[in-house]
């Protein structure tokens, strides 16, 4: 398990440095070519917009073997990032675009694929931490990587980055293939309706998944909302120097990187929806720290709010990890990766028009926004879950599982038809409904 873990960490440290050095020289690469800041920006607009597909590409991941869909799809990207060693010229502009947004569609099946296979690798006591070490090392290269990517831009040019580039996800590819998978899901379904519903179903469908979902949504959206306004506060309420963002950057980081260390042992004592709610205060506090006209404070919000955001996406994923069935992992995970960095396509662009109304009511929104989600996500865990009765409305009644409904070709239910009981003669023990989908 110790060998897996280290393996999971080393696979986070390599892509991340890969997709953080060529995610800022693309941008860099096409203003140099077109002179455009517009069209700059819609290089990370390609990259993101393919997670709204999430729910679709995430079927595939419970289609075919997972871990050799992961392998080709890094295979598959450092093919599509060699292809960027034909632009010369303003001409070929289109093929960066195209690159990136390859780089969004194999983020997602990536992701969710990485996400899925860990319950195969790892005990459950062993996700919280493994999950927390995996944010600090992405989080740590986000501080290296673009540097090393623009010094390496500046010396060699965009064909060199490429090429370190490319080389990232087919060392990424060998990780995956001398992963040890000791956990094999139980069985996969036989049919595989509901396509995306059945993501959003299982999803939200139960409070244990949905709770830390929702804060992680409503923490990763302010965090794009408020952009614009940071920039506002540093250079026409503080009066700093531009470059005064990459401290904001780097102290930012290096929350996240200490707070990713223990938040695995904090999810195994109090569980995903605590840490999840902690995460939430914590980013809010830092938005309001922000707030403060006076330099340290903004830096010392910074790392606060560093902290807090890893928090609410740690503990969403190992929610997600620890209560949806193996068979269901793969798009259950994408859907959730759609619910959480979705929103952020309108927040960016809603904090951009927003901060004309100033620095501060951004920052205001944000932290109200924050401290209601959390107010009602720690409210609604400490409400009684419903019950159900018997048909009859007589007899014992069980804690209800907080789904609603089971969808076909779960395992342990056919297709149109109730699930099995586990009375009767004949029914040996481990046979009748699966626990997963029965709920915990």
């Amino acid at each position: 398990m110790r060998r897996n873990a280290g393996l999971f960490v080393g696979i986070s440290l390599v892509s991340g440095f890969g997709s953080s050095a060529m995610s800022l020289v693309a941008g860099i690469w096409i203003l140099d070519l077109t002179g455009s800041t517009s069209l700059a920006a819609l290089a990370g607009l390609c990259v993101y917009a393919p997670v709204l597909a999430g729910p679709w590409l995430g079927g595939l991941l419970d289609r075919a073997p997972r871990r050799p869909l992961v392998i080709a799809a890094n295979l598959l990207l450092a093919a599509a990032l060699l292809t960027l060693l034909a632009v010369r010229g303003p001409e070929q502009t289109w093929l960066i675009f195209a690159v990136s947004c390859a780089y969004g569609i194999s983020y997602v099946l990536i992701d969710a694929g990485e996400t899925a296979l860990l319950p195969s690798a790892l005990s459950p006591t062993e996700l919280g931490d493994v999950n927390g070490w995996r944010s600090s090392a992405q989080e740590g290269m986000k501080l290296v990587a673009p540097l090393a990517g623009a010094g390496l831009y500046a010396w060699r040019g965009g064909h060199a980055v490429v090429v370190l580039s490319a080389v990232m996800p087919v060392l990424v590819a060998l990780l995956y293939a001398v992963l040890r998978l000791h956990r094999t899901p139980p069985g996969r379904p036989a049919r595989h309706g509901g396509g995306p519903r059945t993501g959003l179903v299982v999803l939200f469908g139960q409070r244990a998944t949905r709770l830390p979902i929702v804060l992680a949504a409503v923490s990763i959206a302010m965090s794009g909302f408020t952009t614009a306004a940071i920039y506002a506060m540093v250079v026409t309420e503080l009066r700093l120097p531009a470059t005064f963002l990459g401290v904001l950057a780097s102290a930012q980081g290096a929350g996240s990187i200490v707070g990713g260390l223990f938040v695995g042992r904090i999810i195994a004592r109090l569980g995903p929806v605590a840490v999840g709610v902690a995460g939430t205060v914590l980013f809010a506090v830092g938005c309001l720290a922000r707030c403060l006209p006076w330099w340290p404070s903004t830096v010392a919000g910074a790392v606060i709010a560093g902290v807090g955001l890893p928090w609410t996406l740690v503990a969403a994923v190992t929610a997600v990890q620890t209560h949806t069935p193996p068979a269901l992992l793969g798009r259950v995970s994408a859907t959730a990766n759609t619910a959480m960095f979705g929103p952020l396509v309108a927040a960016i662009p809603l904090g951009s028009a927003a901060v004309h109304l100033g620095a501060r009511p951004p920052l205001v929104t944000a932290v109200v926004l924050c401290l209601t989600a959390a107010v009602a996500v720690s409210h609604s865990s400490l409400m009684p879950r419903p019950v159900r009765g018997s048909r009859s409305g007589t007899g014992p009644r069980r804690p209800d599982d907080g789904i609603s409904r089971v969808p076909d070709g779960w395992p342990g239910r056919r297709a149109g038809g109730p699930r099995r009981r586990r009375s009767g003669r004949g029914c040996r023990p481990g046979r009748g409904t699966p626990t997963s989908a029965r709920g915990r």
